[in-house]
């Protein structure tokens, strides 16, 4: 276990716990958060340390309650920087070809919709509450449609947007916007895990590039990159351990490769 600061490193495993530290401010983001998770999910893509990683808050009250609004310059940016911290974790995301799973323990708003937005999974406590309040301080949430436009169906993502208001555990798992609601997220966190961390690791990371590459592709542009893409996946040694497992009525030993 390591902490960079407000924000706690700890490998359980092959699986990468990021804890959000920062308890009294309902784990509201600052720089230090931001950076220390942007460097774990490229650090992890690069040394391949863990198989999957999960993103979570201290407590039990908040996941993450998004910019930190006590600071007073929440959104105050270096306009000479073409890019900023926040957008540069949601960059990040998107090109991490490891597994990301939010587990929502509380109040998940504003900015903190955009973390779990990237995530590829995600598990909440019943209790938990989801919503964009920004218009209420008077901004727009504005990054995290970036992650959640794909996510909800319009209506929704305007409902939330132009009211402020939040909703339900119950209602995200209806809309699609996580993938399960449990009293114990620890337990369905784990189920999930046990469902991913059992399969090819090489089959995972080809085939999470895959899925991002051809979300936004045409049908035709997709069919190009996805028949090029398969005779690849069966060029790794993860596709003949599979397959001889397969044949040989045997569990897999998969080499990640």
């Amino acid at each position: 276990m390591s902490n960079i600061s407000e924000l706690q490193e700890e490998q359980r495993g092959d699986v990468l716990w990021l804890t959000i530290q920062r308890e009294e401010r309902r784990n509201a983001m600052n720089a230090t958060v931001l950076n220390g998770i942007g460097a774990a999910i490229a650090r992890v893509n690069q040394t391949r340390e863990a198989r999957a990683i999960v993103i979570t808050g201290a407590g039990s009250k908040a996941f993450c309650a998004g910019a930190d609004l006590q600071t007073g310059s929440s959104f105050k940016f270096d306009y000479s920087e073409p890019h900023q911290g926040f957008a540069n974790v949601l960059r990040q995301a998107r090109a991490s070809n490891v597994p990301l799973i939010a587990r929502v323990n509380g109040a998940c708003m504003a900015g903190g919709m955009g973390l779990m937005g990237m995530c590829d999974l995600v598990v909440a406590a019943r209790h938990a509450i989801f919503g964009l309040p920004e218009v209420k301080v008077g901004v727009f949430p504005a990054q995290v449609l970036s992650v959640l436009g794909d996510l909800l169906p319009r209506r929704v993502l305007n409902e939330l947007c132009l009211t402020g208001e939040p909703f339900s555990a119950e209602r995200a798992l209806n809309v699609g916007l996580i993938n399960g609601v449990s009293d114990d997220v620890d337990e369905a966190l784990q189920t999930v895990l046990n469902k991913l961390l059992d399969k090819s690791p090489a089959a995972i990371r080809r085939g999470l590039y895959t899925l991002k590459h051809t979300e936004h592709m045409s049908f035709e542009q997709s069919m190009a990159f996805t028949e090029s893409q398969i005779a690849l996946f069966a060029l790794t040694e993860d596709a003949a351990e599979g397959q001889a497992a397969f044949r040989e009525k045997r569990q897999p030993n998969w080499s990640g490769r």
